[in-house]
């Protein structure tokens, strides 16, 4: 990991600081409003790039990881997360769809990196990373139709519409940039030279995009200033839980160390950023759903690098077989 990755945590804090700082400046929250939107879809942009669509087919090769991966972050994981949400979040229905959008959304790139860090599967992970990618864009307007259509205002047509935006557009842009690049230059170019500065380019744009958010809802905040730290109960609830299910899982399957560490951070890691762009363009209305979802990239960097330690520390005792 580079400098700007090692750092995103603290990246997204300084973010959230400089955009309220600034967003009492007159006439900035506007512009910063205004900016949203381009530095998430250039983050965006920059993740689905790196996203190798072509290896579908290979997950197929590990059907007990495949499986019940996918039971686990599309099946269970949304239902733990309206579970959570009944349980802290009750009062506060904004954030409990903030969190349920925060957990039905796999991640799908940085689960990798820690899946690497922990000496698990890499090639089975990034097998895997397209399924995460394409069930989210077809199920994530599902499970807010689903769950979070009694909690606020759900204007369906507005959902599909930022879900065609948001996700549709980078996807295809990011797919052709891929193929034209690999063909242009060649994959080793592709995986070796241009690939790198995608990742730290998705950090500063999505920290700029955090920033301005914060810039343009500086009024929310200020007003509400506890409801950011109710999301982290939650969502630390959400890691401690799902890696006790993934041992349990990884041991009834009989995964091997390389498998649990890939199936582990497959169910853990969340895609904070896509979820928060659907949210920003979904529900303009209700600005703390967007605001609650940057809980996500401040405590994710941290959860996963102490995870990491927990597998390694494993892996090191022979504890797992």
């Amino acid at each position: 990991m580079g400098a700007v990755e090692k750092y995103q945590s603290a990246l997204v804090f300084a973010a959230v600081l400089g955009g309220l700082t600034l967003g009492q400046v007159s006439g900035v929250p506007p512009v910063a409003d205004a900016l949203l939107l381009p530095f998430l879809m250039v983050m965006l942009f920059a993740s689905f790039t790196g996203v190798p669509l072509s290896r579908l087919r290979d997950a197929f090769g590990n059907r007990r990881v495949l499986g019940s991966s996918l039971l686990v972050n599309f099946l269970w994981s949304p239902l733990l997360a309206v579970g959570l949400g009944a349980v802290f979040l009750r009062q506060q229905p904004a954030l409990w769809v903030g969190l349920v959008m925060l957990m039905v959304t796999p991640c799908t790139d940085w689960y990798l990196i820690f899946t690497d860090i922990a000496g698990g599967d890499v090639p089975l992970a990034t097998s895997l990373l397209p399924y995460n990618l394409v069930l989210q864009l077809l199920l994530l307007p599902v499970y807010l139709y689903t769950f979070a259509g009694t909690l606020v205002e759900l204007p369906v047509r507005l959902l599909v519409e930022s879900v065609l935006l948001v996700l549709v557009v980078p996807l295809a842009f990011g797919g052709a940039a891929r193929w034209g690049l690999i063909r242009w230059r060649s994959r080793r170019w592709f995986d070796r030279r241009f690939l790198p500065t995608l990742s730290p380019l998705q950090v500063v744009s999505l920290s700029l995009a955090i920033g301005a958010m914060f810039a343009s809802q500086g009024e929310v905040v200020v007003g509400n200033p506890r409801l950011l730290g109710l999301m982290a109960v939650p969502v630390i609830a959400f890691y401690a839980i799902n890696l006790g299910v993934g041992f349990v899982v990884g041991r009834a399957l009989d995964f091997s160390y390389a498998e649990l560490v890939c199936f582990n951070n497959t169910i853990l890691s969340r895609n904070s950023p896509t979820a928060l762009a659907i949210a920003v363009v979904a529900f303009p209305n209700e600005p703390l759903i967007p605001l609650a979802l940057v809980i996500g990239p401040l405590l994710e960097l941290p959860l996963l690098g102490l995870i990491s330690h927990v597998h390694v520390a494993i892996g090191d005792r022979g504890w797992w077989a």
